[in-house]
Protein backbone atom coordinates (compact mmCIF):
# COMPACT_ATOMS: atom_id res chain seq x y z
CA UNK A 1 0.00 0.00 0.00
CA UNK A 2 1.20 3.09 -0.85
CA UNK A 3 2.23 5.57 1.69
CA UNK A 4 0.46 8.99 2.45
CA UNK A 5 3.57 10.82 1.20
CA UNK A 6 3.26 8.85 -1.84
CA UNK A 7 -0.25 9.64 -2.43
CA UNK A 8 0.05 13.37 -1.58
CA UNK A 9 3.00 13.49 -4.26
CA UNK A 10 0.79 11.90 -6.72
CA UNK A 11 -2.30 14.14 -6.10
CA UNK A 12 0.42 17.02 -6.61
CA UNK A 13 1.14 15.79 -10.05
CA UNK A 14 -2.26 15.24 -10.87
CA UNK A 15 -2.99 18.51 -10.14
CA UNK A 16 -0.44 20.23 -11.93
CA UNK A 17 -1.69 18.24 -14.87
CA UNK A 18 -5.44 19.52 -14.52
CA UNK A 19 -4.04 22.81 -14.77
CA UNK A 20 -2.12 21.87 -17.80
CA UNK A 21 -5.33 20.59 -19.48
CA UNK A 22 -7.81 23.28 -18.47
CA UNK A 23 -5.63 26.07 -20.15
CA UNK A 24 -5.29 23.74 -22.98
CA UNK A 25 -9.24 23.70 -23.01
CA UNK A 26 -10.15 27.35 -22.27
CA UNK A 27 -7.62 27.89 -25.36
CA UNK A 28 -9.03 25.34 -27.61
CA UNK A 29 -12.80 27.10 -26.53
CA UNK A 30 -11.58 30.24 -27.51
CA UNK A 31 -9.97 29.43 -30.88
CA UNK A 32 -13.21 26.92 -31.64
CA UNK A 33 -15.69 29.48 -31.59
CA UNK A 34 -13.82 31.41 -34.67
CA UNK A 35 -13.25 28.62 -36.61
CA UNK A 36 -16.82 27.37 -36.32
CA UNK A 37 -17.67 30.36 -36.88
CA UNK A 38 -15.79 30.67 -39.73
CA UNK A 39 -17.04 26.98 -41.35
CA UNK A 40 -20.49 27.70 -41.04
CA UNK A 41 -20.18 31.08 -42.44
CA UNK A 42 -18.13 29.47 -45.80
CA UNK A 43 -20.58 26.95 -46.20
CA UNK A 44 -22.95 29.68 -48.03
CA UNK A 45 -21.27 31.25 -50.20
CA UNK A 46 -19.88 27.82 -51.44
CA UNK A 47 -23.64 26.47 -51.34
CA UNK A 48 -24.38 30.23 -53.50
CA UNK A 49 -20.98 29.16 -55.94
CA UNK A 50 -22.29 25.98 -57.05
CA UNK A 51 -25.84 27.26 -57.36
CA UNK A 52 -24.50 30.07 -60.20
CA UNK A 53 -22.73 27.34 -61.45
CA UNK A 54 -25.55 25.15 -62.04
CA UNK A 55 -27.50 28.34 -63.63
CA UNK A 56 -24.21 28.61 -66.01
CA UNK A 57 -24.19 25.37 -66.96
CA UNK A 58 -27.14 24.63 -68.98
CA UNK A 59 -26.35 28.02 -71.29
CA UNK A 60 -22.55 27.12 -71.80
CA UNK A 61 -23.56 25.41 -74.95
CA UNK A 62 -20.38 23.30 -76.18
CA UNK A 63 -17.89 25.02 -73.75
CA UNK A 64 -15.75 22.37 -72.53
CA UNK A 65 -12.68 22.71 -69.55
CA UNK A 66 -9.55 21.24 -69.46
CA UNK A 67 -10.72 20.99 -65.98
CA UNK A 68 -13.58 19.01 -66.57
CA UNK A 69 -12.13 16.09 -68.72
CA UNK A 70 -13.60 12.89 -67.78
CA UNK A 71 -11.05 10.63 -68.11
CA UNK A 72 -10.34 6.39 -67.33
CA UNK A 73 -8.95 6.64 -63.70
CA UNK A 74 -5.37 5.29 -63.82
CA UNK A 75 -3.63 7.38 -60.86
CA UNK A 76 -5.74 9.40 -58.44
CA UNK A 77 -4.44 11.98 -56.21
CA UNK A 78 -5.56 12.24 -52.90
CA UNK A 79 -5.40 15.66 -51.27
CA UNK A 80 -5.54 14.58 -47.30
CA UNK A 81 -6.36 17.30 -44.85
CA UNK A 82 -5.10 16.45 -40.85
CA UNK A 83 -4.19 18.41 -37.74
CA UNK A 84 -0.87 19.57 -37.22
CA UNK A 85 -0.42 18.56 -33.47
CA UNK A 86 -2.42 15.82 -31.71
CA UNK A 87 -4.38 15.58 -28.17
CA UNK A 88 -7.66 15.89 -29.96
CA UNK A 89 -9.35 12.62 -28.70
CA UNK A 90 -9.71 10.15 -32.09
CA UNK A 91 -9.28 12.85 -34.51
CA UNK A 92 -6.10 11.73 -36.28
CA UNK A 93 -6.51 8.41 -35.76
CA UNK A 94 -9.88 8.72 -37.53
CA UNK A 95 -8.49 10.08 -40.15
CA UNK A 96 -5.52 8.36 -40.60
CA UNK A 97 -7.66 4.99 -40.53
CA UNK A 98 -9.86 6.13 -43.74
CA UNK A 99 -6.12 6.61 -45.42
CA UNK A 100 -5.14 3.34 -44.02
CA UNK A 101 -7.89 1.50 -46.22
CA UNK A 102 -7.05 3.15 -49.66
CA UNK A 103 -5.26 1.00 -51.67
CA UNK A 104 -1.58 2.94 -52.34
CA UNK A 105 -0.96 1.54 -55.34
CA UNK A 106 -2.80 4.12 -57.78
CA UNK A 107 -2.46 6.86 -55.23
CA UNK A 108 -0.35 10.00 -54.87
CA UNK A 109 -0.73 11.90 -51.85
CA UNK A 110 -0.97 15.46 -51.25
CA UNK A 111 -0.22 16.23 -47.23
CA UNK A 112 -1.96 19.31 -45.46
CA UNK A 113 -0.73 19.27 -42.56
CA UNK A 114 1.99 17.08 -40.30
CA UNK A 115 0.07 14.45 -38.62
CA UNK A 116 -1.09 12.79 -42.45
CA UNK A 117 2.91 13.89 -43.26
CA UNK A 118 4.18 12.00 -40.56
CA UNK A 119 1.72 9.20 -41.63
CA UNK A 120 2.52 8.47 -44.78
CA UNK A 121 6.30 9.00 -44.31
CA UNK A 122 6.04 6.08 -41.54
CA UNK A 123 3.86 3.75 -44.16
CA UNK A 124 6.09 4.53 -47.24
CA UNK A 125 3.25 5.90 -49.40
CA UNK A 126 4.07 8.45 -52.29
CA UNK A 127 3.95 12.17 -50.92
CA UNK A 128 3.98 14.26 -54.22
CA UNK A 129 3.93 17.46 -51.37
CA UNK A 130 3.61 18.70 -48.36
CA UNK A 131 1.53 21.80 -47.69
CA UNK A 132 1.17 23.78 -43.71
CA UNK A 133 -1.65 25.92 -42.66
CA UNK A 134 -2.16 28.11 -40.22
CA UNK A 135 -4.44 28.03 -36.97
CA UNK A 136 -6.51 30.42 -39.19
CA UNK A 137 -6.28 29.68 -42.83
CA UNK A 138 -5.49 31.60 -45.06
CA UNK A 139 -6.96 31.81 -48.69
CA UNK A 140 -3.79 31.81 -50.34
CA UNK A 141 -2.93 28.36 -48.73
CA UNK A 142 -5.90 26.84 -50.12
CA UNK A 143 -4.93 28.22 -53.57
CA UNK A 144 -1.42 26.92 -53.32
CA UNK A 145 -2.89 23.65 -52.51
CA UNK A 146 -5.64 23.90 -55.00
CA UNK A 147 -2.86 25.27 -57.79
CA UNK A 148 -1.00 21.94 -57.33
CA UNK A 149 -3.85 19.64 -57.59
CA UNK A 150 -4.87 21.07 -60.66
CA UNK A 151 -1.33 20.85 -62.08
CA UNK A 152 -1.33 17.16 -61.27
CA UNK A 153 -4.89 16.47 -63.32
CA UNK A 154 -3.46 19.38 -66.37
CA UNK A 155 -0.04 17.68 -66.99
CA UNK A 156 -2.10 13.80 -66.75
CA UNK A 157 0.28 12.63 -63.92
CA UNK A 158 -3.13 11.60 -62.37
CA UNK A 159 -6.34 11.18 -63.94
CA UNK A 160 -8.59 12.44 -61.12
CA UNK A 161 -8.49 14.25 -57.33
CA UNK A 162 -10.38 13.84 -54.41
CA UNK A 163 -10.29 15.51 -50.90
CA UNK A 164 -10.01 13.72 -47.85
CA UNK A 165 -10.86 15.69 -44.58
CA UNK A 166 -13.05 15.75 -41.27
CA UNK A 167 -16.33 17.19 -41.63
CA UNK A 168 -17.31 19.55 -38.35
CA UNK A 169 -21.25 18.49 -37.80
CA UNK A 170 -20.96 19.79 -33.99
CA UNK A 171 -18.53 20.59 -31.37
CA UNK A 172 -19.09 17.31 -30.20
CA UNK A 173 -19.14 15.09 -33.62
CA UNK A 174 -16.76 15.40 -36.74
CA UNK A 175 -16.68 12.46 -39.29
CA UNK A 176 -13.72 12.05 -42.48
CA UNK A 177 -15.48 13.23 -45.30
CA UNK A 178 -13.80 11.84 -49.25
CA UNK A 179 -14.74 14.28 -51.60
CA UNK A 180 -14.11 14.36 -55.60
CA UNK A 181 -11.93 17.87 -56.70
CA UNK A 182 -11.23 17.10 -60.16
CA UNK A 183 -12.72 16.27 -62.83
CA UNK A 184 -15.04 19.11 -61.85
CA UNK A 185 -18.65 18.14 -61.67
CA UNK A 186 -21.50 17.18 -58.41
CA UNK A 187 -18.90 17.76 -55.95
CA UNK A 188 -21.84 18.68 -52.95
CA UNK A 189 -21.96 17.78 -49.92
CA UNK A 190 -25.31 16.78 -47.99
CA UNK A 191 -25.44 19.84 -46.24
CA UNK A 192 -24.10 21.54 -49.08
CA UNK A 193 -27.62 20.36 -50.74
CA UNK A 194 -28.93 21.77 -47.79
CA UNK A 195 -27.66 25.24 -48.11
CA UNK A 196 -28.64 25.13 -51.64
CA UNK A 197 -32.35 24.01 -50.95
CA UNK A 198 -32.32 26.97 -48.43
CA UNK A 199 -31.25 29.52 -51.05
CA UNK A 200 -33.37 28.14 -53.50
CA UNK A 201 -36.46 29.12 -51.56
CA UNK A 202 -35.20 32.63 -50.42
CA UNK A 203 -34.15 33.57 -54.22
CA UNK A 204 -37.53 32.20 -55.51
CA UNK A 205 -38.49 34.55 -58.44
CA UNK A 206 -35.35 35.72 -59.10
CA UNK A 207 -33.89 32.73 -60.96
CA UNK A 208 -33.58 34.01 -64.40
CA UNK A 209 -29.68 35.26 -65.28
CA UNK A 210 -28.42 37.12 -67.46
CA UNK A 211 -24.70 36.33 -67.75
CA UNK A 212 -22.19 39.16 -69.57
CA UNK A 213 -19.90 38.68 -71.77
CA UNK A 214 -21.50 35.58 -72.25
CA UNK A 215 -22.01 31.92 -70.50
CA UNK A 216 -19.17 30.46 -71.48
CA UNK A 217 -16.97 33.35 -70.35
CA UNK A 218 -18.35 32.93 -66.64
CA UNK A 219 -17.91 29.69 -66.48
CA UNK A 220 -14.43 29.56 -67.84
CA UNK A 221 -13.55 32.51 -65.46
CA UNK A 222 -15.45 30.80 -62.11
CA UNK A 223 -13.73 27.45 -62.22
CA UNK A 224 -10.58 28.29 -60.65
CA UNK A 225 -12.06 30.34 -57.91
CA UNK A 226 -14.35 27.53 -57.49
CA UNK A 227 -12.20 24.89 -56.92
CA UNK A 228 -10.12 27.40 -55.02
CA UNK A 229 -12.81 28.27 -52.24
CA UNK A 230 -13.46 24.23 -52.21
CA UNK A 231 -10.24 23.66 -50.57
CA UNK A 232 -10.46 26.69 -48.68
CA UNK A 233 -13.62 25.44 -47.31
CA UNK A 234 -12.10 22.13 -46.26
CA UNK A 235 -9.22 24.06 -44.36
CA UNK A 236 -11.81 25.83 -42.56
CA UNK A 237 -13.84 22.61 -41.64
CA UNK A 238 -10.77 20.78 -40.83
CA UNK A 239 -10.04 23.75 -38.14
CA UNK A 240 -13.08 23.53 -36.76
CA UNK A 241 -12.94 19.85 -36.35
CA UNK A 242 -9.90 19.91 -34.96
CA UNK A 243 -10.28 23.15 -32.34
CA UNK A 244 -13.78 21.31 -31.14
CA UNK A 245 -12.45 18.08 -30.92
CA UNK A 246 -9.25 19.00 -28.81
CA UNK A 247 -11.48 20.84 -26.54
CA UNK A 248 -13.35 18.19 -25.16
CA UNK A 249 -10.44 16.02 -25.06
CA UNK A 250 -8.98 18.33 -22.86
CA UNK A 251 -12.00 18.71 -20.75
CA UNK A 252 -12.41 14.95 -20.49
CA UNK A 253 -8.54 14.87 -19.21
CA UNK A 254 -9.65 17.77 -16.78
CA UNK A 255 -13.22 16.11 -15.78
CA UNK A 256 -11.02 12.54 -15.22
CA UNK A 257 -7.74 14.13 -13.40
CA UNK A 258 -10.24 16.08 -10.75
CA UNK A 259 -12.24 12.60 -9.97
CA UNK A 260 -9.19 11.17 -9.38
CA UNK A 261 -7.64 13.83 -7.28
CA UNK A 262 -10.75 13.17 -5.41
CA UNK A 263 -10.68 9.12 -5.19
CA UNK A 264 -6.82 9.61 -3.86
CA UNK A 265 -7.79 12.55 -1.40
CA UNK A 266 -10.28 9.73 -0.22
CA UNK A 267 -7.66 6.99 0.15
CA UNK A 268 -4.90 9.59 1.44
CA UNK A 269 -7.46 10.37 4.35
CA UNK A 270 -8.38 7.05 4.94
CA UNK A 271 -4.33 6.01 5.10
CA UNK A 272 -3.23 9.07 7.61
CA UNK A 273 -6.43 8.02 9.63
CA UNK A 274 -5.15 4.35 9.91
CA UNK A 275 -1.47 5.56 10.93
CA UNK A 276 -3.15 7.91 13.56
CA UNK A 277 -5.18 5.18 14.87
CA UNK A 278 -1.91 2.76 15.07
CA UNK A 279 0.26 5.17 17.00
CA UNK A 280 -2.60 5.89 19.56
CA UNK A 281 -2.59 2.56 19.91
CA UNK A 282 0.91 1.95 20.32
CA UNK A 283 0.37 4.94 22.75
CA UNK A 284 -2.48 3.38 25.14
CA UNK A 285 -0.67 -0.43 24.90
CA UNK A 286 3.01 1.29 26.25
CA UNK A 287 1.06 3.38 28.75
CA UNK A 288 -0.95 0.05 30.08
CA UNK A 289 2.38 -1.95 30.02
CA UNK A 290 4.12 0.68 31.97
CA UNK A 291 1.73 0.56 34.53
Amino acid sequence: MPSPRDIRRRIKSIRNTAQITKAMQMVAASKMRRAQQAALAGRAYAAMMQRVLDEVTPHAGDFAHPLMEVREVRKRALVVVSPDRGLCGSLNSTLLREVNKLNPSDLVFVAVGRKVSQFIGRTRRHLAAEFPYQDVPKFAEARAVARFAKDLFLKREVDQVDVLFTYFVSTLSQRPELRPLLPVGEITSEQEQEEQAKLAVMMKGATEFAFEPSAARVFEAMLPHYLDFQIYQVLLEAKASEHSARMVAMKNATDNAQNLIHELTLKYNKSRQAMITKELLEITTASMAME
